[in-house]
């Protein structure tokens, strides 16, 4: 037998070294793997509780921008914002894409309530209301958020739609749920 392989049980082993790169690459990881343990346990890195903290002071900062810097909503605005040349066009696809699966097509109602009536679950059915609800969701009914997946414009553009169907009665539709308003 030779030194460069060994022989056990019928099984012949050979010593090949393992390639420079590789070897190379290990010993890399190895000295990356000292020195990230030493800077974030002796060096100061900022530990998860702290990058936590951090993003949150982002985050309250950016919301209270965005609330200082957007106008307040009122249904005049709301009204001028939804005569906009394209609003109900728009408005359609928004409502045929996100939520006909729901109110149906013609907003008669399906697994979430006739939109055509009177009768209003949440709210009144007002221009600002009916962003609320579209804004952000009913939780307990089952309707998501959309606010944080529309932009303002589209919000705007399908509570125009729903206003524009209101008294269409299409066939089929539910029965009033909620309280009647006018």
């Amino acid at each position: 037998m030779s030194d460069k392989f060994h022989e056990y049980d019928g099984i012949i082993e050979h010593d090949n070294p393992l390639p420079t790169w590789w070897l190379w690459t290990f010993f890399l990881t190895i000295i990356f793997g000292f020195i990230y343990f030493i800077h974030y346990e002796f060096g100061g890195g900022p530990t998860l509780t702290k990058e936590l903290e951090v993003a949150m002071q982002e985050l309250e900062r950016t919301q209270a921008t965005a609330a200082s810097a957007s106008p307040l909503e009122t249904e005049d605005s709301l009204a001028a914002a939804f005569a906009k040349d394209g609003m109900l066009a728009t408005g359609e696809a928004q409502f045929n894409s996100k939520c006909a699966s729901c109110h149906g097509p013609q907003l008669g109602g399906l697994i979430g309530p006739n939109l055509t009536d009177n009768a209003w679950l949440h709210g009144k059915g007002t221009r600002l209301d009916i962003v609320k609800v579209i804004r952000d969701g009913v939780a307990e009914k089952g309707m998501p958020p959309w606010g944080p997946v529309m932009k303002k414009d589209e919000i705007y553009a399908v509570a125009a739609f729903i206003l524009s169907k209101k008294g269409s009665n299409p066939p089929g539709a539910k029965e009033p749920q909620g309280e009647k308003y006018e």
